[in-house]
């Protein structure tokens, strides 16, 4: 299996810490900002112009020979829908909603008053099917919202990012298939500290991952080659965010 594992475009919550290095007025499932969808654009156009592939012996670890992809996977924060629905769109492959693909700590804010993050609902089944009618649902999606819980701990995210592996594993481990996911950058980490065996909670290694961002993995049979991680050069230098 090759994983390319794809962080959304630039969202409302990005734009606002680039701007004033706080969280103050954060939204819990932010939008994309009118740069989050040119860099969404350019990533599906990119890789529908490099979708076919030309049989190669090499591992072709610039994806020279095309990526081929043959499943998409979302979470289901609007932001990596909406990046996930550009190249659904481009590539005519199905965009399959995966809950544990989510960002660290679910869909929260904080209290005014006490300051304590308090967990929301989610977006619903129908909001889905009226924005992003191209997403499959999974069970599991309530119509009421797919979150509907606390502020997700480190812990529990650690757990959670283990959990996907092992499925993701389950799916398409020791298969040809090459899978994209589309998710988020604080989860991004937590999956490649379970994938390099690093304490599932250490904040001390980070891996940097830019907005539309893609980084492979490729897994075999008792390896995994990290083929590049990290890779923008899809997109011109005035939309690296």
């Amino acid at each position: 299996m090759q994983l390319y594992f794809i962080r959304h475009g630039q969202s409302t919550n990005n734009l606002l810490w680039e701007q004033t290095s706080t969280s103050n007025g954060r939204s819990m499932d932010p939008e994309l900002t009118d740069n989050g969808w040119r860099q969404a654009r350019r990533l599906a156009k990119y890789l529908r112009e490099n979708q076919g592939t030309t049989p190669t012996d090499s591992r072709d670890s610039h994806n020279a020979y095309g990526f081929g992809l043959t499943h998409l996977y979302s979470s289901l924060m609007v932001r990596a829908v909406a990046t996930g629905s550009q190249v659904t769109r481009a590539l005519n492959l199905p965009l399959v909603g995966w809950l544990d693909l989510h960002e660290e700590g679910g869909i929260y804010l904080n209290d005014p008053q006490s300051g304590e993050p308090v967990g929301y609902p989610g977006k619903t089944q129908a909001y889905f099917a009226s924005h992003y009618p191209e997403l499959v649902l999974q069970d599991g999606v309530a119509k009421e919202g797919w979150w509907n819980r606390p502020l997700e701990t480190s812990s529990e995210s650690a757990a959670r990012a283990r959990r996907f592996l092992d499925e993701l594993l389950r799916k398409h481990g020791n298969t040809t298939d090459r899978v994209a996911v589309f998710s988020h950058g604080g989860f991004y980490n937590a999956f490649m500290r379970q994938v390099l065996g690093l304490p599932g909670e250490t904040r001390k290694i980070w891996f940097q991952i830019n907005n539309t961002a893609i980084t492979r993995l490729d897994f075999s049979e008792g390896e995994v080659i990290a083929v590049y991680l990290n890779r923008v050069d899809f997109l011109p230098a005035d939309l690296i965010t």
